[in-house]
């Protein structure tokens, strides 16, 4: 990965992104977008969406969505303590003695997540987030209210880090890497070039109820669409490979199989990958996929759907873990296969 690009992930990585607050991070997306894209779109969802050959008929839409999960202020207690819900998918364990980022409505604050010390019985082994808090140093409910308000939102303090010169670990690598790649094969299709239009959408909500995506698909109205998000890796210790699949670091990106999905945008995947000599890796996704291909599948008349995801470690914990090899093919990948399109192709998988 060029350095150049590698800082910009890294940037968008440090950005704090929560659910249904993406507005600093969509800002960076939408500057970044201007340096090369024919035009950049934005929404009522909050959507920022990079286009090219906006005059195609043929639309290709990716989307990787730029949320990332947080907590939110439900309650200040007497004392000060601020108590808290999840917004996405928070897992309460990895949340234990964390240090955050408090996005009060008249301050930002640091705060901790604070423990019973095991001296005096620590944690009960099924607590959950409401036996949680943060402390910001407050001493009373009126000080914090002079900060904190219900409703604000929370993520963790951390900073992302390379690992070996080979990984990148951090908070919201899901999906704020989905957003980066669809962003980079954006511009190496202004550099390559291509016959239809591509719509790069940087999309929000994802990780609580997906409106982003379905705003930007019912908006473009696209020929097919494809979501780029993250997978479960399973090639560290503890993960039953007999139940949750054989997906690895570094053996290519993971094209989804199921019901959801069209099989014809697979084989043009599949086929781009083989010319590449990509190995590509499959997971199922039976029913539906979890991510924004659902919702952009139901827009308009119907819309033809994949799902490209890159293999992560650790979801949803404060240090998600990724390859930066695997970040560099999922994009060549795309690039390729885009870039292939002559915009006659047929997605019926009736028709020859």
């Amino acid at each position: 990965m060029e350095k150049t690009n590698r800082d910009f992930l890294l940037e968008l990585l440090k950005t704090p992104s929560p659910s249904s607050d993406e507005v600093e991070i969509q800002k960076k997306m939408m500057a970044y977008y201007k340096g090369f894209a024919d035009d950049v779109l934005t929404d009522n969802a909050g959507n920022v969406i990079g286009v090219l050959n906006p005059q195609s008929p043929f639309k290709v839409l990716l989307a990787g969505h730029c949320d990332e999960i947080a907590l939110v202020i439900n309650r200040i207690d007497e004392n000060g303590f601020l108590h808290f819900d999840k917004m996405g998918g928070i897992n309460p364990k990895a949340a234990v003695g964390m240090k955050t980022t408090v996005h009060g409505y008249r301050k930002t604050l640091t705060g901790i997540i604070g423990v019973n010390a095991q001296h005096h019985g620590g944690l009960k082994n099924d607590f959950d987030l409401e036996d949680l808090f943060i402390d910001c140093g407050f001493q009373t409910k009126e000080e914090a209210e002079n900060y904190v308000q219900i409703g604000d939102l929370v993520v963790y303090k951390t900073e992302p880090e390379i690992l070996m010169d080979r990984y990148v670990s951090g908070r919201g690598l899901d999906n704020r890497t989905g957003a980066f790649i669809v962003a980079e094969v954006l511009r190496k299709l202004k550099q390559r070039g291509c016959a239809v239009g591509v719509y790069a959408a940087s999309t929000v909500n994802e990780e609580t109820n997906m409106g982003g995506a379905y705003f930007a698909a019912a908006g473009i109205e696209p020929t097919m669409a494809i979501a780029c998000d993250v997978t479960f890796a399973t090639d560290y210790p503890g993960v039953n490979k007999n139940k949750y699949g054989d997906v690895k670091l570094e053996k290519g990106p993971v094209l989804a199989k199921g019901a959801p999905i069209n099989r014809k945008i697979n084989q043009l995947l599949e086929k781009t990958a083989k010319n590449l000599n990509m190995e590509v890796q499959y997971e199922l996704t039976p029913r539906s996929t979890g991510t924004d291909a659902d919702k952009m599948r139901y827009t308009g008349k119907g819309v033809p759907v994949s799902l490209v995801s890159l293999p992560l470690r650790y979801m949803h914990s404060p240090v998600e873990t990724a390859s930066l090899i695997d970040i560099d093919q999922e994009i060549e990948l795309l690039v390729s296969m885009i870039a292939s399109l002559n915009g006659n192709e047929s997605l019926n998988p009736l028709e020859d």
